[in-house]
Parts: C-alpha cells; sequence; structure tokens
C-alpha cells in the first residue's frame, strides 16, 4: 500500500479529494483493519489505496448504525443504500410531478 501523510491531502483527476486508510480510521475511530474489511466487503469503493470522503462518511454512517441499532456490518450497509435510494426515488418523483404540473 502507497503510505500518505495524514495531513497530505490529493487530488483524484476528477477533482475529488483522497484521503489514506490510515486518515480514515483515524476520523472514524475505527482501525485500518477494519476499512480494509469494508472495501474487502464492497462496502466502500476505494480510489487505489485512497478513500474520497464519501466514503469516510459512509464508514461513519456504517459504524453510528451499528452502535445505535446494534446492526452488522451488512444490515448497516443495506440500510444506508436503502437510504439512498428512496431519496433518489424522491428526487425523481419531484422532478417528474414538476413536469406535470
Amino acid at each position: 500500500m502507497n503510505e500518505v501523510s495524514l495531513s497530505r491531502v490529493v487530488v483524484s483527476q476528477e477533482g475529488d479529494r483522497l484521503y489514506s486508510f490510515e486518515y480514515a480510521a483515524r476520523v472514524t475511530e475505527t482501525s485500518v483493519t477494519l476499512v480494509e474489511r469494508f472495501v474487502e466487503m464492497g462496502l466502500i469503493e476505494p480510489r487505489g489505496s485512497m478513500l474520497r470522503s464519501r466514503d469516510i462518511g459512509r464508514i461513519s454512517q456504517i459504524q453510528r448504525l451499528r452502535r445505535d441499532l446494534g446492526l452488522n456490518l451488512v444490515g448497516a450497509a443495506i440500510v444506508l443504500d436503502m437510504a439512498q435510494e428512496i431519496a433518489q426515488l424522491k428526487a425523481q418523483l419531484k422532478a417528474h410531478q414538476s413536469q406535470h404540473l
């Protein structure tokens, strides 16, 4: 794995800020091993050995669901995916309704 300073921010070609697994573990109060497990399980999708802000946010949300509701990793990920899908469907419905007014 490519070591990146915790204070260093890398910017991808698409303009995304990218962070090391170590940084993600520190800010989400987890471990690098758990972050790597999230990747192995497909719960987050890194860019090489780096994570986007939204990946770090997803780690935090999964950890909060695990802590607050007692869900396992997969259950927490499913809840987040369903919430995202509901938000997308609501936005599509709103756009459809505004076109037909």
